[in-house]
């Protein structure tokens, strides 16, 4: 088992795991496929040993934080066993590619259940999930009727109401390359400027955390991923996170800004047929769906049917594909930082 060698004890943990459930068959020189994934979800092993099952291919799975995953292939080179990557946002799955982590592939199947705007144009990654980046107001403390786009955060009458999470968070990074390709450089520095001077708590480490503040009245506006309210409602934190998600409006501009959890072969695959059979399945319609309707994302195509989703309505994609995303995120990052967005 080389191929687990360097991994830190709660990848390893992981590894182990999920090898012992034993997501499919494994008859002697079994074929498998080996994933190095940053999506956190427990529901995902039941997607991969449903493949495992219909396919006879083993799933072999390492979960860690995206960033530690590409250094570790980076660090790895020709001698790592990875065959596909997993990552939750454009920027990093386009600075894999960039990295040269990835390699160029073509799949007639992918092509038609992936839309244009959700893979790479050099064949390096294909999109497996979406998820929008919306608002969340109280009611008590802001006029909800006066926020429909991300710009009006920038209003003067927010003023010490809008609360966001830390720059380094890559949702909001890849929010701002967005609005970089929409808007411009000159009008998003402007925007920029005046959200950061409506910021008067301490900037937060996650969108959950964000949520809370918001409904408790600690905030009045904040920018968050739709499916972690989704998953409040639900329950999955807990009977309070319920009551205190309930309590928050969920705003979705229109057009909104998309981001994607996406997937693509590893430079050195050695399973790299295998891999491409579990990508297409992941990007099918019952794939994408099973991925993302327990974890609140939603499908390439179509919306998450559930009612902790569906209550916010409807959506429409702004437009902008995911390797603009990507081109321009270390734009963003400057103009973050230049802003004061600490």
């Amino acid at each position: 088992m080389s191929w687990l060698r360097g991994l830190s004890t709660s990848a390893l943990a992981t590894t182990l795991s999920i090898g012992s459930v034993a997501l499919g068959p494994e008859p002697l020189r079994a074929k498998e496929v080996r994933i190095y994934s940053g999506r956190h979800y427990n529901t995902d092993r039941q997607i991969f040993k449903k493949f495992s099952e219909e396919t006879g291919i083993r799933v072999r799975l390492i979960e860690a934080t995206g960033i530690s995953l590409v250094e570790r292939l980076k660090r790895e080179g020709e001698n790592s066993n990875a065959d596909i990557l997993l990552l939750v946002d454009a920027a990093r799955i386009n600075n894999a590619a960039k990295a040269g982590l990835l390699q160029p592939y073509r799949s007639a199947k992918l092509d038609m259940e992936v839309p244009k705007e959700y893979r790479d144009p050099n064949g390096r990654w294909y999109a497996l999930t979406r998820r929008v980046r919306v608002m969340v107001a109280n009611p008590s403390l802001v006029s909800t009727n006066q926020i429909r786009s991300y710009s009006d955060l920038s209003q003067p009458s927010l003023k010490g109401k809008v609360c966001l999470r830390k720059r380094n968070s890559p949702y909001n990074q890849s929010l701002v390359a967005n609005q970089l390709v929409i808007r411009g450089q000159a009008s998003t520095a402007k925007w920029l400027k005046g959200m950061i001077a409506n910021v008067s708590e301490p900037y937060f480490p996650g969108d959950i955390g964000l949520i809370r503040a918001v409904s408790q009245g600690i905030c009045g506006v904040a920018i968050v991923n739709h499916y972690y309210v989704s998953r409040m409602l639900a329950g999955v934190n807990g009977a309070k996170d319920r009551e205190l998600a309930s309590k928050v409006k969920v705003i979705t501009p229109d057009p909104a800004h998309v981001n994607v959890s996406a997937g693509g072969i590893a430079r050195y695959a050695k399973n790299k047929e295998e891999a491409i059979k579990l990508l297409e399945y992941l990007a099918s319609p019952d794939g994408s769906k099973g991925l993302a309707r327990p974890t609140f994302e939603h499908p390439l195509k179509g919306s998450n049917a559930s009612k902790e989703v569906s209550q916010f309505g409807s959506f429409r994609p702004d437009g902008v594909t995911i390797s603009q995303l990507g081109r321009f995120n270390a734009k963003a990052i400057r103009l973050m930082i230049k802003s004061g967005w600490q």
